[in-house]
């Protein structure tokens, strides 16, 4: 018996060895190895885990910016300064970064777009969506139930009593969460310099889009025609709008929709000193009827309420006569003409 005590010791610490060498070389070979910058990309984040950057969580996205498949500017909320920060500790140059901040690609309020049905279903826009194609009469709009308020974990969105979600731009970190739970995808993220984008995204072409809401875009192309600097371009029934455009005002103002936002809420006029000759230049390329009057030869004016603040026509004044001004509607014209500054009348 004593014999077979000892001999069933000996083979089971020999399985015993050879099982933990077996495992202790495996853990060797397959160990799966860390980054040691890991820690401090990770520290350098903001730490939210929003995933707005496409990654589970932050740990996942500075390991994928360690592996070079993500960009060291990809973390919304972080912005710029973090960029700055991981860019610096990793010892690689920082493409420029244009903050951004997220828009409401739809106008269809509960008194501008109509109903198809009556929905009494679960109140979430993934399921009314999934309800045959939810009860909006636009398979575009907005259906209202507050998926991108409730993915913000910023505080950046509330439901306005129109029933559209509304952007609190101070608080918005463009993480592009809300981007992502919106089923409809009319949540989309510009730069903070755009002045103005498209409240629409409806694919449907004029009468479809008249026959459902009065503020949807009809693809008329207006827009487009009358940008003299090429900012806005169709592209099947809808406008792109290259953000750079310094006159897209215009196409706000052109819009027989009012399809187009315009993010700036108070625009500055121009105003015309002494020194025109009355070419009439200026009045000729102004897209706002009216908003330039005077005769040939003689001093023209702005007209206030007309004037939309587009610009255009400062570059074409011969004389330099014309000159933007604060949206308060003064000028300085001592670096003109050498007088204090005037009130435009």
């Amino acid at each position: 018996m004593d014999s077979v005590i000892i001999t069933s010791i000996f083979t089971l610490g020999f399985l015993g060895l050879l099982f933990g060498s077996g495992l202790a070389y495996a853990s060797r070979k397959f160990a799966v190895k860390i980054d040691p910058r890991l820690a401090k990309v990770v520290d350098l984040l903001p730490g939210t885990n929003c995933g707005g950057c496409g990654f589970p969580g932050c740990t996942m996205f500075a390991e994928a910016v360690l592996r070079g498949a993500a960009p060291v500017t990809g973390c919304g909320p972080g912005g710029k300064e973090v960029a700055e920060k991981i860019a610096r500790f990793l010892g690689v140059e920082l493409d420029e970064m244009i903050p951004k901040v997220a828009v409401v690609q739809c106008q269809g309020s509960k008194d501008l777009a109509w109903d198809r049905f009556s929905y009494n279903g679960i109140q979430t826009c993934v399921i009314a969506h999934q309800t045959s194609g939810g009860h909006k009469a636009c398979s575009y709009g907005c259906l209202g139930f507050g998926d991108c308020v409730r993915s913000c974990n910023f505080d950046a969105l509330h439901m306005g009593e129109n029933g559209l979600p509304v952007v609190d731009e101070e608080k918005c970190t463009a993480c592009g969460v809300c981007v992502t739970a919106c089923p409809r995808g009319i949540m989309k993220l510009i730069p903070v310099t755009q002045q103005v984008y498209l409240g629409c995204v409806s694919q449907d072409k004029g009468k479809a889009v008249k026959d459902v809401c009065k503020v949807g875009c009809i693809g008329c192309s207006l827009c487009a025609k009358t940008s003299p600097s090429g900012a806005i371009k169709m592209n099947g029934n809808l406008p792109e709008i290259d953000p750079s455009g310094t006159d897209l005002v215009i196409g706000v103002y052109k819009c027989p929709t009012k399809s187009l936002v315009d993010r700036v809420k108070v625009r500055g006029k121009v105003s015309i000193d002494s020194k025109c000759n009355g070419c009439t230049e200026c009045a000729k390329i102004c897209p706002a009827k009216g908003a330039i009057e005077g005769e040939e030869g003689k001093r023209h004016k702005i007209v206030w309420e007309k004037c939309i603040g587009c610009g255009i026509c400062i570059p074409v004044c011969p004389v330099n006569a014309i000159h933007p001004m604060g949206a308060l509607g003064y000028v300085d014209e001592t670096q003109t003409t050498g007088k204090a500054a005037t009130k435009n009348s």
